[in-house]
């Protein structure tokens, strides 16, 4: 199995390449401002250092204070409206790949679950997987 995977935007004016020895972890958030962001209930998002993530295409982005305070951008095809990558304006180094961009993503693995206090039970959280209420303690 290569390496290196695929994806982008439904359109796919946005595309990227990333290298899966980059990706720190990946996991599903469960918290309202990513349910409204892509209209279900979660994002299933990759971790990953910034400057591993090469995207080609325009993006445009959309900031809001998040519930702890921090201030979320998300960046999504300015075409066709698919989400691509989010991060926290305060901790630039880190963005949040949006699994679902990944042309193939049946390799992908998920750690665990943020905000499982918002969860829906409509959109269960996974109980295979460890969740956490909110945020996750870092450090």
């Amino acid at each position: 199995m290569s390496n290196k995977k695929t994806g982008g935007c439904l359109c796919e004016a946005v595309t990227y390449e990333i290298d899966i020895a980059d990706i720190v972890s990946a996991h599903h958030c469960h918290c309202t401002d990513c349910q409204k962001s892509t209209g279900s209930g979660k994002a299933t998002i990759i971790i990953m250092p910034a400057e591993q993530l090469n995207i080609k295409g325009e993006l445009k982005f959309f900031s809001v204070k998040g519930s702890a305070g921090s201030h979320i951008s998300r960046g999504f095809c300015p075409d066709c409206g698919s989400p691509v990558v989010s991060f926290v304006e305060e901790n630039p180094a880190i963005k949040f790949l949006k699994a679902g961009t990944l042309d193939d993503s049946s390799w992908l693995e998920v750690h665990s679950s943020f905000w499982s206090s918002t969860a829906n039970p409509w959109s269960p959280l996974d109980s295979n997987i460890d969740s956490v209420t909110h945020n996750p303690e870092l450090g």
